[in-house]
């Protein structure tokens, strides 16, 4: 959108009609459609319950009230499965869940407690790699003869050669100091797809009584790729392999969801929604736009991420990930600004995903460290569960070698922590539990549609979400100075002020003044 069309003269604005229609999402479902915001937890990162340094599966039950008092309905894990690298993807046993972690019976009675408490459980996998160590490298490396010669794509025909991954990566160092191979696989071999389908069925419904009350709701595909790495090995991923996955898994579950990790993070994913049945990709461009607070940018990359996402399809909403800086980093820790990220991540639409720790501001930017996964350590550290730093559960698995001088979070009483922001009604921490009570109190943000709304100050995004005939219009001041704004409307008869700030209507036109990265929500009738 060209800048002269953001600073409209006010009372010259064009009038908005409601319902917007003119390529605006069309949204069936009624206003009482049931929350969701996913947490996704980093789980050795998250709390030790045996104080062997590592989170764990039980830590993550213990902590079930501490999410539900944020609000939060689901949560989402990385890789469970035996790995020897800290992340656990590059699986040496997909059905063996690392010991760190806790044992099956521990997974069974986190994912019970979940569902008794109507929560859901989403898994990440990723299959189309393994590590040197798995049985299926190890078995064929340089031996054709083995049964799972053709488990792994090799270039030569003694096995010797297997094929560079992503990145052209063969070899790669665990933050351990051990290098090991990672090869791919071959997901054309008619074994391993079927291999693939026991293993995805055997997570869903581990006990095999069709109940589903021990599986998972549903699965992120990480690095979910039609030509795998671009090597055009495996071109034709869509079609021959994730389309009759998928499809088979909900033959035995239909309601079990599906989210991609597109590989082009430049992209909508609208390929990925288009052309598989997953039912919901990562709104990357949307989170590198929030963390650029350019009104212009933001208002292109929302319209074009959220309209043109298909009927029955979502975008997962977030502001990091365990692959990202985090947010506050990216801001330099400035209060206003996690406040209008925080706001911007709940309210805008979609599923909102909320990465351990960001509800308290923790820091942490990717280091280089060379070809090594200890190069993320410091956007997965452990969560910060006390002023001092110290105490029971804090899991600082990482606390040997170079990646430690890089950890932001061993500084006691920085203000960091649930134990100082719990009691502080200023604080983040509080600020996104106001945000999603409102979501909650308000189902049109958590369903609606979303239109933009021109205003004329070039540092205000203002936005409405609607169904139903009802309407909440959000106004985010993106800068650190007080700004004046006036937003068109249409036969605003009344306001009703939900957080903020109350605006003066006049002439189908609402006015307010918005503090340095102030936040004003309206529902309007």
């Amino acid at each position: 959108m060209k800048k002269r069309a953001l600073l409209i003269i006010a009372g010259l604005f064009l009038l908005t009609s409601f319902p917007v229609t003119g390529g605006s999402a069309k949204v069936t479902q009624p206003p009482s459609q049931k929350e969701e915001i996913i947490y996704h937890i980093f789980q050795r990162s998250f709390f030790d319950s045996d104080g062997d340094g590592h989170g764990d599966l039980i830590g993550i039950r213990q902590k079930l009230d501490y999410l539900q008092q944020l609000g939060v309905t689901a949560i989402l894990l990385t890789p469970l499965y035996e790995s020897v690298y800290y992340h656990n993807y590059f699986a040496t046993d997909f059905y063996k869940i690392d010991p760190r972690y806790g044992t099956m019976q521990d997974y069974l009675r986190l994912i019970k407690e979940l569902h008794r408490r109507g929560m859901k459980f989403y898994m990440d996998m990723e299959t189309q790699y393994v590590a040197s160590d798995h049985i299926w490298f190890r078995d064929s490396y340089k031996n054709p003869q083995s049964r799972y010669s053709d488990y792994i794509i090799y270039t030569d025909k003694e096995n010797t050669k297997p094929l560079q991954i992503v990145a052209g990566i063969s070899d790669f160092k665990g933050y351990d100091g051990v290098t090991r191979k990672l090869v791919m696989v071959n997901l054309d071999n008619k074994e391993v797809q079927a291999y693939n389908y026991q293993l995805f069925k055997f997570w869903m419904d581990p006990n095999h009584d069709g109940k589903f009350d021990d599986g998972v709701d549903g699965f992120r595909l990480d690095h979910m790729m039609d030509n795998l790495d671009n090597l055009n090995r495996l071109p034709h991923l869509f079609t021959t392999f994730w389309n009759p996955l998928l499809g088979k898994l909900r033959n035995i579950n239909p309601k079990i969801k599906i989210v991609a990790e597109q590989a082009n993070w430049a992209s909508f994913g609208m390929d990925y929604l288009k052309d598989t049945k997953i039912d919901r990709v990562f709104a990357f461009r949307l989170a590198f736009a929030i963390r650029n607070f350019n009104k212009a940018e933001l208002i292109k990359v929302v319209d074009s991420t959220l309209i043109q996402t298909p009927k029955g399809k979502q975008q997962i909403v977030f502001i990091e990930n365990h692959d990202m800086p985090r947010f506050s980093d990216a801001v330099k820790a400035d209060p206003g600004k996690l406040k209008v990220g925080c706001a911007l991540n709940l309210l805008i639409g979609g599923i909102p995903s909320i990465y351990y720790g960001q509800e308290l501001g923790m820091q942490g930017s990717r280091q280089n460290f060379g070809i090594t996964d200890a190069n993320d350590i410091p956007d997965r550290q452990a969560f910060e569960w006390y002023k001092s730093d110290t105490g029971r559960g804090m899991a600082y698995w990482y606390k040997n070698g170079p990646w430690w001088q890089h950890n932001n979070n061993d500084v006691p009483n920085d203000g960091i922590s649930l134990e100082e922001e719990q009691n502080n009604p200023q604080s983040l921490w509080n600020f996104y539990r106001t945000m999603i009570r409102l979501r909650k109190n308000n189902p049109v943000l958590i369903g609606g549609a979303y239109k933009n709304l021109i205003n004329n100050n070039d540092h205000v995004f203002s936005f409405l979400r609607y169904e139903w005939g009802k309407k909440v219009l959000v106004a985010v001041n993106l800068s650190g100075d007080k700004q004046d704004v006036v937003i068109a409307m249409q036969s605003a008869k009344q306001i009703k002020n939900l957080y903020g700030i109350q605006p003066v209507i006049s002439e189908n036109n609402l006015a307010v003044s918005l503090p340095a990265y102030g936040v004003a929500v309206w529902a309007v009738k």
